[in-house]
């Protein structure tokens, strides 16, 4: 039989699934803090704030 992940015990199994979980974590971080700020006084998601303003009005037809 190869010895495979599912046949560690369970102190080997859980510090791996941590150590796997600070690298996702320590990527969002990183990711998040190296993304381009907006600049004051405009709003971050334009798109998101022009659906909620139009939201519940008639579609304009050509």
């Amino acid at each position: 039989m190869v010895p495979s992940f599912h046949n560690a015990d369970r102190p080997t199994h859980r510090r791996v699934m941590v150590v796997g979980l600070l690298f996702c974590l320590a990527f969002v971080v990183v990711s998040v803090w190296l993304r381009p700020q907006p600049e004051e006084g405009r709003p971050a998601l334009v798109k998101a704030d022009r659906l909620t303003r139009t939201a519940g009005t008639p579609q304009k037809t050509n």
